[in-house]
């Protein structure tokens, strides 16, 4: 079932350029940076601009993402610049492992949308393009292409995707909100994925703060 929000996609212009944004049910900002491979000790309380100064001093040669992370009810974001790791397969088996989560992506001209749980992919296409869609079809399909087809012309970008996931999951992630600040860091390309997987939780051993191993039936829409 859907929230009962209305998320303004014309408020989420930070989702209409290159970007990638993860949702990651029961998670900490801490626990994210980890599981993308990054080390979370080196995370500022950065707002977006700040933010910005801070992926332009350390750009260079390679590929450098800007991630910002947080928690908003019981999801955590971790909103990405510049780069693609939140879209990546090994990412997201990472993200999702004992949880699940929501990657919403557009780079180099390819916009995805994908829907993981327990280290798996459960739904994964490009719109627009119904042959890129995976086995067994699921439902977010038609609910994507109807957000898109209502903004088409506008220039929106995947901000209208974004504007569905949030209110699905019943949480608010719109320019003021993510203007503030946020754990924030760098990622090289050169350094992902730094952090095994046993580094977080591999399914045996301690389980790290934080990790939902229960998540219930699934969100997905039915």
């Amino acid at each position: 079932m859907d929230a009962d929000t209305d998320t303004d996609a014309s408020s989420l212009d930070w989702a209409r350029a290159w970007m990638c944004v993860t949702f990651t049910r029961g998670l900490g900002p801490e626990e994210v940076f980890a599981r993308y491979g990054a080390d979370p000790e080196r995370a500022r309380l950065l707002s977006w601009d700040a933010a910005s100064d801070l992926s332009e001093d350390e750009s260079g040669d390679g590929v450098v993402s800007l991630l910002r992370a947080g928690r908003t009810g019981e999801w955590a974001f971790c909103v990405e610049e510049e780069g693609g790791f939140g879209f990546a397969e090994k990412s997201l088996a990472k993200l999702s492992r004992g949880t699940e989560t929501y990657s919403v992506a557009t780079t180099e001209g390819i916009d995805v949308f994908q829907y993981w749980r327990d280290g798996e992919c459960v739904e994964y296409f490009e719109p627009g393009m119904e042959h890129s869609r995976s086995e067994p079809l699921g439902p977010w399909w038609d609910r994507v292409e109807e957000a898109l087809a209502a903004h088409e012309g506008e220039g929106a970008g995947m901000a209208p995707v974004v504007a569905l996931v949030l209110d699905h999951l019943g949480i608010t992630l719109d320019d003021a909100a993510l203007a503030g600040p946020w754990p924030s860091l760098t990622l090289a390309e050169d350094d992902a994925p730094a952090a095994p997987l046993g580094d977080t939780y591999a399914g045996e051993g301690p389980v790290p703060p934080g990790t939902v191993l229960d998540f219930g039936p699934s969100r997905g829409l039915s």
